[in-house]
């Protein structure tokens, strides 16, 4: 998850560089759970758009156009709103602007960018563009396109067509040129400190025992709002720890001078963690800290009441190692020509209930409305889909009878018996209808099938040596009655280019589900006493996400960019063939 851990497998995974085989199998998913609920989720990168446009239409009598872009995102309920102007370039139809839009990469979400090219009229040459209305200028044309599809393009050059509705017929639309966007990512957003840290004569937080001390790091917004954007590892029962290296993207941090907060917690399984002090330095100082080798006392902050007075304490932090790299990330590797390849597989067993009657998950609404497992195929394959080029999506059944056969735990959706595929995210939910129509719901809840199915494909990609990592989303209602077989399926499958997202709809006990999510403790072991080189399970109830600000896709997706690359740091894969 985000941008920073502590080991060097994990660390590395959201930031770059090569791992030693001694740690890639080391957990460091101990506290992401009290990280999460203090704000600590997802991936960004900053990206730089570059505009330029050509065969613009001419609506000036005596001269060219004088054109100027405005740029927009697009929300889910179809609102604009405005990022930015270019500036006017005068008497040209085929511009290149010179200023630059700056972008947040989120790749959990969808962001939709809308290009709206005008004609400056001349008598507003000398305004500032932000004043101009524009509605008192002509306009040009129209494109429109995710920041997916830019980004995923080799040389992150994508043009458009620019369109217009003809006055005299509104239905219909007319080309007006092309818009190209070449995306560029930030060179700050690869630029990584990396850190040893550790501290000394820490206090005694356990009656029968020391500390089990961790670090998280936080940033300080410009309001004043703490978010942590790193942690440690977890040492058990010490009270003079060194942590495993931290990777800490300075985009992710603002610069090296922003303030940060170091805060060292006893880590307590109840999520109740105990401060054991603080500082608070930027990277430039805790760089100072490693050029003089000193250290730099903790302190608790004052209560209320108290004068306000920090008491400081004999424990001090030492940064044993500071250097600085750029590193690889996972925009390069999409740029490489990596894929994200999505798979689907639904729970058809009876706990369901009959898709016939409304109280049923399976229930197909007439209104169109959809129900839970719908909304999760289209929030996490509305994402995925753009990381895909020929968007042909494995879907399997799990849990049901076709007609005249025997239980099922994992049938092609589509109704074949030779190939599992279906065309486009339309495909998955016709294909997830007719299924509706043509099986009849059993059970029990088994993964183990899917899962070995999708690790098959997998394998036969790397095989093939295919620049292709697989996404699996696993939808299921209930709890599953082969722990163990899911348990050894996603240890065999750690070792592969696979990620497995799990969405639990309906109102069942998910205490399972969780324990196959590393987030909450320690990496899965299996019945042979392997365990998971990495993390690549992430679950989430659906009820838990439905009402609130954070969706079903960000929830399931903030850990995956992450997964992504200590697969490839793990295996010292770089970006380009």
């Amino acid at each position: 998850m985000g941008n920073c851990c502590s080991d060097v497998a994990g660390g590395q995974s959201a930031v770059g560089g090569a791992i030693s085989s001694s740690a890639a199998n080391a957990p460091n998913d101990a506290v992401d759970a009290f990280l999460r609920s203090r704000g600590y989720n997802g991936l960004f990168s900053q990206i730089e758009l570059s505009l330029s446009a050509a065969n613009l239409r001419d609506r000036d009598v005596l001269s060219k156009s004088d054109p100027m872009v405005v740029l927009y995102m697009k929300g889910s309920d179809g609102s604009l709103q405005e990022l930015g102007r270019t500036e006017v370039v005068l008497n040209s139809l085929n511009p290149k602007w010179i200023r630059k839009y700056t972008l947040t990469y989120q790749f959990e979400m969808v962001q939709t960018l809308v290009f709206r090219v005008y004609d400056i009229d001349t008598q507003f040459h000398n305004m500032d563009v932000k004043a101009l209305k524009l509605e008192e200028q002509q306009f040009l044309g129209e494109a429109s396109c995710t920041l997916s599809e830019i980004v995923t393009k080799s040389n992150r050059i994508l043009t458009l067509d620019l369109a217009r509705e003809e006055v005299s017929a509104p239905a219909h639309t007319r080309k007006s040129g092309q818009l190209t966007v070449y995306a560029e990512e930030s060179v700050s957003s690869k630029t990584t400190a990396e850190m040893i840290l550790r501290c000394s004569d820490l206090e005694s937080k356990d009656l029968f025992s020391k500390s089990d001390p961790f670090l998280v790091i936080s940033k300080i917004t410009e309001s004043g709002i703490s978010v942590p954007i790193c942690k440690t590892e977890v040492l058990k029962n010490d009270h003079n720890p060194k942590w495993k290296q931290i990777f800490l993207s300075i985009q992710q941090v603002g610069s090296k001078d922003s303030p940060l907060i170091i805060e060292c917690f006893n880590f307590n399984s109840n999520g109740k963690h105990d401060l054991l002090g603080k500082v608070q330095k930027s990277l430039a100082e805790l760089e100072k800290l490693h050029s003089v080798a000193m250290g730099e006392s903790l302190f608790i902050p004052a209560s209320v009441g108290q004068n306000h007075h920090n008491k400081v304490l004999k424990s001090q932090l030492f940064v044993d190692k500071y250097s600085e790299n750029v590193q690889h990330t996972f925009l390069d590797y999409l740029a490489g020509g990596y894929e994200l390849n999505f798979m689907v597989a639904i729970d058809f067993t009876a706990s369901n209930g009959n898709p016939r009657l409304p109280d049923s998950l399976h229930y197909i609404d007439p209104s169109g409305r959809p129900n839970a497992y719908q909304r999760a195929i289209l929030e996490v394959g509305g994402v995925l889909q753009f990381y895909d080029s020929d968007r042909k999506f494995p879907a399997w059944g799990f849990g049901a009878r076709p007609i005249d056969g025997p239980v099922s735990h994992c049938f092609n959706l589509n109704g074949s018996s030779s190939y599992c595929e279906v065309e486009g995210i339309h495909g998955i939910m016709m294909a997830y209808t007719s299924a509706l129509f043509n099986v009849s719901l059993a059970g029990p809840t088994l993964f183990g099938h899917v899962v070995t199915n999708a690790a098959q494909i997998a394998s036969a990609s790397v095989a093939r040596n295919e620049r292709k990592y697989f996404v699996l989303l696993i939808i299921t209602d209930g709890v599953i009655t082969d722990l163990q077989e899911t348990k050894d399926a996603f240890v065999m499958a750690s070792d592969l280019p696979l990620s497995i997202l799990i969405v639990g709809v309906g109102g069942a006990d998910f205490k399972e589900m969780e324990i196959l999510d590393a987030d909450k403790g320690d990496r899965l072991e299996s019945s042979t006493g392997r365990v998971a080189s990495r993390d690549i399970v992430q679950f989430v109830p659906f009820r838990d996400v439905q009402s609130g600000e954070v969706s079903v896709v960000q929830s399931l997706l903030g850990e995956l960019p992450s997964q992504f690359l200590t697969y490839m740091r793990a295996r010292a894969i770089g970006p380009n063939p």
